[in-house]
C-alpha cells in the first residue's frame, strides 16, 4: 500500500496548458477593463510605461497584463526574444561610474551613508520593477514561476540571460521564505483540483489510477504540502508518509493496493517514501529540508507511539557509477572471495569483471553476486563523492538527505523490482533515518566538514569488513 524519494517532478502537459489558458483570460479580463485601444505591438515601449508607471496602479496592472498575455502567445523563438528584452533593462553603467565616484570621495559619515545609498540604488536594474509589477496581476506568482523554469533552460544556451536570471532568482526566494509558506495535510477529502495537482506532480512514484491515489490518503497515510499564499491552489512540494510497523524495504509491499490498512495508532515507523518539487521554477529554492522536520514534528505531536522517521529511498546514480567502475578499473572493484564466487557461478567467463557483469544483466541470476552488490551501494553511499566537490556525496538523493541531517541506516536488496529500480540501481533501496535529536548535529557535520552519518553496519560494510 505504499513507495520512495526525491526527485523534480515534471507537470503533466494537459494540466500546464489548462492553467494558461485560464490565466490568459484572466488577464485580458485585466488588460481590457482600463482601455478599448488595440494593443501596442512595441514590446519594449510597453516595458517603459510600465517602469514609467504612467496612469496609476490599475494603468499598470492592465499593461503587466497585456506583456504575460503576449508572452504566454509567444512560441519559443519570440518568449527567449521577450526574455532577452526584459534583460536588457540592466543598470545604468554611467550612473553606476558616477555613484562610485560620489563614494569614493565622500570623507565624512553622513556623506558617505548617502553615497552608498544612491550606489545601492544606481546597481539596481530596472527589470527588477518591471518583474515585480506582474505580480499585481492574477496569478502573477505564478507566471513569474513558470517564466523562470523556461529561462532556466534559455541560460543553458544564452549566457546574456543570467543577469536576469539571478534577479528573478532573488526575488523568488525572498517571497517564498518559508515564513510565508504555509503547511497542509491532503487528504482524500481535500479539493479535486488539488488532488488531480498531485497525481500530476507526483514523480518518484506514479499514481497510476484513483484507486491508488485513495490508498496513499488512507488513513494510515499522510500527505503533506507547502503552499505560498499568492498560489493557493498549487502545491510546492509535497511528501508522502508511511505509518507501519518497523523500516520498510520494499516499496512495492509499501504501495500494496491488496495490503490491509494499520490501525496508525499500532505504528512504530513513520517511512517517507516520496517527495516531490513540484515547481521547476523554484529550482534552486530548498524548501525539503524544513519540510521533514515539520512533518516530523507533526506526526510526534499526532502519534505519541511513533519511535523511528525514516525514508525508504532510492540511490539514482548507483547503477551508473558501477558501470564507470567497470570500465575504468574492474580489477579491484570485487574481492578476491567475490570474484571466487562470481567465477563460479559464471566459469566461461574470462575475467571476475566479466562474470560480474554477465550476472547483472541477467535478472535471475543477480542473486548470485548480491553479496558484492551490497558493499558496493554501501560504498557508494557512505564514501563515493561527486566529482565537482569532494565533500559532497556522489548519489543526488543521498546528498539531499544528508544535507537535512539524516543518517545512512541500512540497504536493501531488491527494495524496488521495477523496471526504474533495476535501470536506476539494480534495484537497491536505502533507508535513510531522521533522529529528531540529531538532526542538526548531523547536518552540521555534513554542511561543514562533509561528513556523512551512517549506522555502523553501514560503515562495516562500505569499508568490506
Amino acid at each position: 500500500m505504499k513507495s520512495t524519494m526525491p526527485d523534480i517532478a515534471v507537470v503533466e502537459p494537459g494540466l500546464f496548458d489548462r492553467a494558461l489558458r485560464r490565466m490568459s483570460s484572466l488577464w485580458r479580463d485585466v488588460a481590457g477593463s482600463v482601455s478599448n485601444s488595440p494593443p501596442d505591438t512595441d514590446l519594449a515601449g510597453q516595458m517603459r510605461d510600465c517602469l514609467a508607471a504612467k496612469g496609476g496602479e490599475v494603468s499598470a496592472r492592465a499593461r503587466a497584463a497585456r506583456l504575460a498575455e503576449a508572452y504566454l502567445k509567444a512560441d519559443k523563438a519570440g518568449r527567449k526574444a521577450f526574455l532577452k528584452l526584459v534583460a536588457s533593462f540592466d543598470a545604468d553603467p554611467a550612473a553606476v561610474a558616477t555613484a562610485i565616484a560620489a563614494l569614493q570621495g565622500a570623507s565624512e559619515p553622513a556623506a558617505q551613508a548617502a553615497a552608498q545609498a544612491k550606489l545601492r540604488r544606481a546597481l539596481e536594474p530596472p527589470r527588477l520593477k518591471l518583474l515585480t509589477q506582474f505580480t499585481a496581476i492574477p496569478d502573477g506568482m505564478k507566471f513569474l514561476v513558470d517564466l523562470r523554469a523556461e529561462l532556466l533552460g534559455f541560460v543553458r544556451e544564452d549566457a546574456t540571460l543570467l543577469g536576469l536570471e539571478n534577479d528573478l532568482r532573488g526575488l523568488l526566494a525572498s517571497w517564498f521564505d518559508v515564513g510565508f509558506l504555509e503547511l497542509k495535510h491532503i487528504d482524500w477529502h481535500s479539493p479535486a483540483i488539488l488532488l488531480e495537482k498531485l497525481v500530476g506532480y507526483e514523480a518518484v512514484h506514479r499514481i497510476r489510477t484513483w484507486r491508488d491515489l485513495k490508498n496513499r490518503l488512507d488513513s494510515d497515510r499522510r500527505c503533506y504540502a507547502f503552499f505560498h499564499p499568492r498560489m493557493p491552489d498549487e502545491p510546492l512540494i509535497f511528501v508522502e508518509v508511511a505509518l507501519v510497523q518497523g523500516m520498510a524495504a520494499s516499496v512495492q509491499a509499501l504501495l500494496d493496493e491488496k495490503a490491509p490498512v494499520l490501525d496508525p495508532k499500532l505504528a512504530d515507523t513513520a517511512i517517507f517514501y516520496s517527495i516531490n518539487n513540484c515547481q521547476r521554477g523554484l529550482d534552486g529554492i530548498s524548501f525539503g529540508n524544513f519540510l521533514i522536520k515539520r512533518v516530523v514534528q507533526l506526526l510526534s505531536d499526532e502519534f505519541r507511539n511513533l519511535k523511528t522517521f525514516a525514508t525508504l529511498s532510492p540511490i539514482p546514480g548507483f547503477r551508473r557509477w558501477l558501470d564507470e567502475q567497470l570500465k575504468s578499473k574492474p580489477e579491484g572493484l570485487l574481492t578476491e572471495e567475490e570474484a571466487a564466487e562470481v567465477m563460479k557461478a559464471v566459469p566461461e567467463a574470462e575475467t571476475p569483471a566479466a562474470a560480474f557483469q554477465a550476472l547483472l544483466a541477467d535478472r535471475r541470476r543477480a542473486m548470485l553476486a548480491s553479496g558484492a552488490l551490497t558493499r558496493l551501494c554501501a560504498r557508494y553511499l557512505v564514501l563515493e563523492t561527486s566529482p565537482r566537490d569532494p565533500k559532497r556525496a556522489a548519489d543526488p538523493v543521498g546528498h539531499f538527505h544528508l544535507s537535512n541531517g539524516a543518517r545512512i541506516e541500512r540497504v536493501n536488496w531488491r527494495g524496488d523490482t521495477s523496471d526504474n529500480g533495476f535501470r536506476q540501481s539494480h534495484g537497491f533501496m536505502v533507508n535513510y533515518l531522521y533522529d529528531p535529536a540529531k538532526i542538526e548535529t548531523y547536518h552540521e557535520d555534513y554542511a561543514g566538514e562533509g561528513k556523512r552519518a551512517a549506522s555502523s553496519a553501514m560503515r562495516k560494510l562500505a569499508k568490506g569488513n
